[in-house]
């Protein structure tokens, strides 16, 4: 056998780790960023609105709006959670910019504590851009416990900016709905209105 033979067969290992190596970390880093994608996901989704999803809003709009609109509630408990889940009220007719509060009045069936989040959106899935909330439910956690009910608040307004775009100037119907989905491990508690009533509460 020729000295030459060895050293292409060390080469050839030599290749094969470096490629097994390649492999690993390129696995490693698609791992990652499947774990990175459902963060990066939620907040693209937060801030542009996209698939219906609101906005978190910090402080109340500047103007209201002459041009008023509908928004209509939804409500839903997936199998694990085994709450009575409904809004007080079905739809409100708000003007834009207006601060509203409304309230969902939720049940706890079980006779156990259950806890459970909340996941939302709205439609058309263009108006949530526009769909602020300043103080929701469903920005914790929730705990009832057995037979427990109560009334759990939202506090939103309609960015007026909705009418400059084409396909919701005018003004359609907003749907706002919310899953209710199981928690293993409970860490906030149940959702009370804000003691200022973050504006004005329709009666029942």
């Amino acid at each position: 056998m020729s000295a030459g033979v060895p050293d292409r067969v060390g080469l050839a290992r030599r290749r094969g780790r470096r490629i097994g190596l390649g492999c690993l970390a390129f696995s490693l880093g698609m791992l990652g960023a499947a774990y990175a994608s459902v963060p990066l996901y939620d907040l693209f989704c937060q801030v542009t609105g996209y698939g219906g999803t609101t906005q978190r809003a910090a402080a109340s709009p500047v103007g209201v709006s002459d041009r008023s609109i509908h928004v209509r509630f939804d409500s839903n408990a997936s199998p694990g959670v085994p709450w009575r889940f409904q809004p007080t009220e079905r739809q409100v007719q708000v003007k834009l910019g207006e601060v509203r509060q409304v309230t969902y009045r939720v049940r706890n069936d079980a006779d156990h504590p259950v806890t459970a989040v909340a996941t939302f959106n709205v439609t058309p899935l263009s108006a949530g851009a526009y769909f602020n909330k300043l103080y929701c439910f469903c920005f914790n956690e929730q705990t009832l416990q057995a037979g427990e009910e109560v009334e759990m608040p939202v506090v939103f307004f309609v960015d007026p900016a909705l009418l400059e775009q084409e396909e919701l100037k005018d003004a359609p119907t907003i749907t706002l709905s919310y899953t209710f989905f199981p928690v293993d491990t409970p860490s906030a508690p149940v959702a009370q209105a804000p003691s200022d009533g973050g504006g004005s509460q329709d009666q029942l």
